[in-house]
């Protein structure tokens, strides 16, 4: 964590040691764009999630946007392991899946614009607002009646004596259980960088990097033996593309 955050600290240093000229080279125009990116996070997987951003000019220097990512999120804790029968992965101890749906309304403002087909143009991103957490139950397979040869689809539970690591044969079937998921309600907060360094006027590709608060009304028990919180701050990367016009 400590070292993602000296990066992110760096990153935002060499933005604004850019050189100047690059505010007075011939930029092209644009009125609105539109971007999705794959994440990677902090408190996420090899992918942490999905995001997609509505951006319009207000004037040269700043837009307004609408966003919207979908992430899950997982407990500092988690770690995978293997069934010694089966060689199937799961996550021992994890009761419940949070998958966060974050709706953002901010501002971006431009700090550096770019020359028609080259440079890199940067903006100081805030956002903020809503957060939609969706806990789903984890479903592990398990032994039934100490015999390997026929199982059980169950959420894991702690205090369930069947449930013991050695009795555990992988994960339960994607999304099984997902009609039985809890709503929970919060907010979250964005800062970030965002380097954009498509080369053609009517495409948009980058990278944007930052931190993000999110926090919710009531403790998410993601592991219910590991401390759980409700607020959930991570440094992320995301990778985007899209268009403008």
């Amino acid at each position: 964590m400590k070292r993602e955050i000296k990066i992110l600290f760096f990153l935002v240093w060499c933005a604004a040691c850019l050189p100047a000229f690059a505010q007075t080279q011939d930029s092209y125009e644009y009125n609105s764009e539109f971007t999705w990116g794959i994440n990677k996070n902090s408190a996420g997987g090899l992918i942490g999630g999905f995001t997609f951003k509505k951006a319009r000019k207000l004037n040269d220097k700043m837009l307004e946007t609408f966003g919207l990512e979908i992430m899950n999120v997982k407990h500092p804790q988690e770690v995978r392991h293997n069934s010694g029968y089966t060689g199937n992965f799961f996550i021992y101890g994890k009761s419940n899946y949070l998958y966060s749906f974050r709706f953002q309304y901010g501002r971006d403002f431009i700090l550096f614009t770019k020359a028609t087909q080259q440079g890199v143009e940067i903006k100081a991103v805030l956002a903020g607002g809503p957060s939609l957490g969706i806990v789903a139950p984890y479903y592990i397979e398990r032994t039934l009646d100490n015999s390997f040869f026929s199982s059980l689809h169950e959420q894991y539970d702690p205090n369930n004596p069947n449930h013991s690591f050695n009795n555990i044969l992988g994960t339960g079937n994607l999304f099984e259980g997902i009609g039985d998921s809890k709503l929970q309600l919060g907010a979250n907060l964005k800062a970030a960088i965002n380097f954009e360094l498509g080369f053609l006027k009517s495409q948009v590709t980058g990278f944007e990097v930052g931190v993000l608060v999110d926090s919710y009304f009531n403790s998410i028990p993601l592991m219910p033996t590991a401390e759980n919180k409700s607020v959930f701050p991570t440094v992320f990367f995301t990778l985007f593309y899209g268009n403008r016009k």
